[in-house]
């Protein structure tokens, strides 16, 4: 146990201060203090010494110069038990700070609101982690808090042991503070690569606070939690089951494919990661039915985003079948009486959600990969009419649309799609050839639609097979990218059998 005899309060934040101060005073802990922070603690009338006070110097650069002294840093950082420490604390006739409360100045909030870079670096706190890491190195003997969050468990500390804390209750806000000092590093970290345009740094530090710990990961021999880098920009769960690692995966995937999509307007349907059904229909009821009548099958138990807000019809029509999770724009008030019907439902509003800037990761072990989404916004002019036939507008606009949904689905991908809605998807087979043939089963199995078919392959045809089987399925134009080195043969083939033949400049694969 160690006496807390003085305080080091120093905060941002100055919420919830009244009753940590009043256990301070029960104590007869000496509190010291400056600027804001002085002021807020003498205004509720308790007793503080000022830091130029206690000090003997007075704040300089306008504020930048405070609690940057040798009589701070050394009642912080000397070891009690030192005889060499304690007598250079006597010589210079300076005291034991026991406890540092201390949170920074507001530079993650800063960012989010200026992008003045002079006042963002105002915001670079320097006093505030020095004392924190100094306190947090100093565990053995000092006590450290750097959260609002934590007042209640340091009164409770005190109140327990009489004005004095554990060791183990140091060592857990050390172990904490030195969490928030990287944390906040981090962000600063990032702020000037971003500023400098660097996307890949020699040091690359991520930053990202824990929304949940999951009950497993993939399965259920599996450790598994949910991290967001920005807490503000969230996923708002209203009703059902708590969401497991596999539904955020799959959550994810959703979006991202929903969000590719015209404002307001589209129903993706996910199962396990890959879309079994897409529909930008502006009609929101015609769009879930075009997207379910892909593949119901596949659609069982799996996740529907839609990329509006869920109405009442549409809920009687979600109701109809298994879902593990629906994604919606914000729900009425009468599709939710509908929806909450089943309660193990998972109910996702995903209307405070944008993606703005997004960097995939993928880690094994100390390996890191790290690249761009692929978000590019396709236009005309990114393809290229290689056929004789020309596409009508029709043709060109369903070409473009199966060839953003294939971008999304796992390699090799082919997507067929006829009035804006998928009609057939093949997925993750390792012959493109195969994909063809998954998506043209799926097309015959359920869909009623035999013309005006186009085809979207997320890479290059290696041979004519695949284009081949996609035409004696009735698939009248068909978008690629090019690059193979039996690309002449298939602008042939296409030729040969009057079919539309477009190909994108870049290519595509989601592996």
């Amino acid at each position: 146990m160690k006496k807390i005899r003085s305080a080091l309060i120093s905060l941002s934040d100055k919420s919830n201060l009244k009753p940590l101060l009043q256990e301070l005073s029960r104590n007869n802990i000496k509190m010291i203090s400056s600027g804001g922070t002085f002021k807020a603690i003498k205004k509720l009338k308790f007793k503080c010494l000022d830091v130029s006070d206690f000090t003997g110097f007075k704040e300089i650069l306008n504020g930048r110069v405070k609690t940057l002294h040798p009589k701070i840093h050394a009642g912080i950082l000397n070891k009690r038990s030192n005889k060499s420490h304690s007598s250079d604390i006597k010589k210079n006739n300076f005291e034991n700070i026991d406890l540092v409360i201390v949170n920074f100045y507001p530079f993650e909030k800063t960012i989010e609101q200026t992008k003045n870079h002079s006042k963002i670096i105002e915001n670079i706190d320097v006093g505030g982690p020095t004392m924190v890491r100094a306190a947090a190195k100093n565990y053995n003997d000092v006590t450290v808090i750097t959260s609002v969050d934590h007042y209640s468990e340091l009164i409770n500390e005190l109140k327990k042991n009489k004005g004095s804390t554990s060791l183990k209750f140091r060592e857990k806000m050390s172990r904490l503070a030195f969490g928030e000092t990287a944390y906040y590093d981090a962000v600063i970290s990032n702020y000037f690569n971003k500023f400098y345009n660097i996307n890949f740094p020699k040091r690359k530090i991520l930053y990202t606070n824990l929304v949940e710990k999951l009950r497993y990961g993939e399965n259920p021999h599996q450790l598994g939690a949910f991290y967001s880098q920005n807490i503000k920009n969230k996923l708002e769960q209203i009703h059902g089951k708590t969401l497991s690692y596999n539904n955020y995966s799959d959550i994810f995937a959703a979006l991202t494919i929903s969000k590719s999509l015209p404002k307001n307007t589209g129903t993706v349907i996910v199962k396990h990661g890959n879309p079994c059904g897409v529909s930008a229909l502006k009609n929101n009821l015609e769009s879930y039915k075009s997207a379910l009548e892909t593949d119901p099958i596949s659609a069982f138990g799996g996740i529907v985003s839609c990329n509006y807000k869920v109405t009442q019809k549409l809920a009687f029509m979600l109701n109809k079948i298994f879902l593990e999770v629906i994604v919606a724009n914000g729900f009425d008030k009468k599709a939710l009486k509908i929806l909450k019907s089943k309660k193990n439902l998972r109910l996702i509003d995903s209307s405070k959600i944008s993606f703005s800037e997004v960097w995939k990761f993928n880690s094994l072990d100390n390996f890191t990969l790290m690249q761009s989404e692929d978000k590019k916004i396709f236009s005309k002019k990114d393809f290229r009419i290689v056929s004789k036939k020309q596409p009508s507008k029709s043709q060109l606009d369903n070409l473009m649309f199966a060839f953003n949904v294939c971008r999304y689905t796992k390699s090799n991908a082919i997507v067929l799609a006829s009035n804006k809605s998928t009609i057939g998807i093949g997925s993750g087979q390792p012959s493109r050839l195969d994909s063809c043939k998954i998506a043209v089963d799926k097309m015959n199995k359920f869909s009623k639609i035999k013309n005006d078919i186009v085809a979207a392959s997320d890479a290059f045809f290696p041979f004519v097979d695949g284009v081949e089987k996609l035409v004696q399925s009735g698939v009248s134009a068909i978008v690629q990218p090019a690059g193979s080195i039996r690309d002449k043969e298939i602008i042939k083939f296409a030729n040969e059998t009057n079919t539309v033949l477009i190909f994108s400049k870049t290519r595509h694969f989601r592996h």
